[in-house]
């Protein structure tokens, strides 16, 4: 059976309160960012929630989950410790997996965007194109 741990974040954004809805499961986690406006109430946090559940879009799971623990085998020496944290923490790269994900969706609706205003611009041009070329046959005709 699959385990789902979910969590809700609210923190201050300047100059909105921002919440952040991460759910988990299988060892990927997907991402939702609420924006509130104003300092949100509990009880207006949770009458959100259950009224907007459907309407929350999630972005692409992204690999990650809960990091390991380690065992208790022995003591690390720190300097040791610290080189390790050290080369964990430069190959995760920014932020939190929430973070992640929440960039991996806003790249991806970034990347929808300039699809679509490029498959406008081409269609205006030809449109464009489609007068000038009608207009040129007009002028040509009556002689």
């Amino acid at each position: 059976m699959a385990q789902v741990i979910a969590r809700f974040t609210v923190f201050f954004e300047d100059p909105f309160w921002v919440g952040v809805y991460e759910r988990e499961t299988d060892g990927a986690v997907q991402a939702c960012r609420v924006v509130f406006g104003p300092e949100p109430k509990d009880y207006t946090v949770y009458a959100f929630l259950l009224e907007n559940w459907h309407r929350l879009s999630f972005g692409p799971p992204v690999a990650g989950g809960a990091p390991d623990r380690g065992s208790n085998r022995s003591r690390v020496n720190p300097k040791r410790l610290q080189r390790q944290v050290k080369t964990q923490t430069a190959g995760a790269g920014v932020g939190t997996k929430a973070q992640q994900a929440l960039k991996l969706q806003q790249q991806e609706g970034k990347a929808a965007r300039r699809t679509l205003s490029r498959q406008q611009r081409e269609q205006r041009r030809q449109q464009l194109f489609d007068q000038q070329q009608q207009k040129k046959k007009e002028k040509h005709r009556g002689h």
